[in-house]
């Protein structure tokens, strides 16, 4: 990260709620063929949450946490708060002087640019602006959230209308797809499910071309983040939800890459 930073824009996407099983079962069955193009290896990283639901996920996120590697550690970070006692910074982390991670790139010279999803992003009271409030500019509206089956592609016009300046900049999209209610995403559901959330999350990949190619418009390369904040369950030995310690909240898709200017 450290190599990246003014060089590269950066993409910050989280598919709220979306479940590792559910990930790697689609991109193993051919069901997500647009996020497979530029996942390493073609292959969702498995990682753990630090938080249960999406107000405390976030908040560790942007504190430089993001979800930690399934296997034994310690793993380095690829950005951290600067603080005595670290283990987890190593020679490419990032270190930044403020009590977060927008408000350090703010410091390095980044516009900051939050597109809301679910409700702790939606502005409409003032827990729901806690997230929103650390970025430059931050963008909501009701089509964004949880009950709109637009919801990415009205994300993604509002996107494309931003007009930052020329410098680097730091885009935060937090997508509602997945979450509760996905019900609308499958023919003649009744009920939300693992089968809906699924169909979710082929609706969301059919629109990463477009979120692609205006992260890489810009004439510099960037740098794209994109993981779960945490899972759901539906019905997993009685649990439905999340805000709950069971694996399917647990474990959480993530992955890495970095895009040349113009590549979408």
């Amino acid at each position: 990260m450290k190599a990246l930073l003014g060089t590269h824009d950066l993409l910050f996407v989280t598919l709220d709620t979306l479940r590792f099983d559910v990930a790697a079962q689609l991109l193993a069955g051919g069901r997500t063929p647009n996020l497979a193009k530029v996942l390493p290896g073609g292959q969702w990283q498995r990682r753990h949450t630090p938080a249960s639901f999406t107000y405390a996920a976030h908040h560790a996120f942007f504190g430089g946490f993001l979800p930690t590697p399934a296997g034994p550690g310690p793993h380095p970070r690829p950005f951290a708060a600067r603080f005595p006692g670290s283990t987890t910074v190593g020679e490419d982390t990032w270190e930044f002087d403020t009590a977060d991670v927008v408000s350090g790139l703010r410091a390095e010279g980044y516009h900051t640019i939050c597109i809301g999803g679910v409700g702790f992003f939606a502005m409409t009271s003032p827990q729901g602006s806690v997230l929103p409030g650390l970025f430059d500019e931050a963008h909501w509206a009701p089509e964004f959230g949880v009950t709109a089956p637009g919801c990415f592609e009205a994300q993604l016009r509002r996107l494309a209308a931003v007009q930052p300046a020329a410098g680097p900049l730091f885009t935060f999209i937090n997508v509602a797809a997945l979450h509760q209610p996905n019900r609308h995403y499958l023919d003649g559901a009744a009920e939300d499910s693992v089968a809906s959330h699924g169909a979710a999350l082929e609706y969301v990949d059919r629109h990463i071309p477009e979120l692609l190619h205006l992260a890489t418009g810009r004439g510099r390369p960037c740098h794209v983040i994109v993981c779960s904040d945490h899972g759901t369950a539906y019905g997993e030995d009685g649990h439905v939800g999340h805000r709950l310690a069971h694996e399917v909240v647990w474990t959480v898709p993530y992955a890495e890459c970095t895009l040349e200017a113009g590549a979408w």
